[in-house]
């Protein structure tokens, strides 16, 4: 059984880890992360992810032509817009052919 001293005790020592809970909690949080802009040029692996589609498939469509790429140096990217003119393209080829 516990004496009246320990329970004092174990009562200071909680009292002191609820101010310090309550401190934290009261304490100002981090600055909100600022949002990104949106990209204007994506890499082929985002583009890809943008249309649910594989890397390899992406790779096909910009050597074929289908989707516009550029060369910046030696990197290749995407204009954001290329991917929404291609989905969009899809979609009204989609649209003609089941009328």
């Amino acid at each position: 059984m516990a004496t009246a001293d320990e329970i004092t005790e174990l009562a200071t020592t909680l009292a002191k880890l609820a101010r310090s809970i309550a401190e934290r909690e009261a304490a100002p949080s981090a600055p909100p992360v600022r949002a990104l802009p949106e990209r204007v040029m994506l890499t082929a692996e985002e583009a890809a992810e943008q249309l649910g589609i594989g890397r390899t498939l992406m790779f096909k469509l910009l050597r074929t032509g289908e989707i516009e790429s550029i060369r910046i140096g030696r990197l290749r990217r995407v204009p954001a817009s290329a991917i929404r003119e291609y989905a969009s393209r899809l979609i009204n080829d989609s649209a003609e052919t089941a009328a």
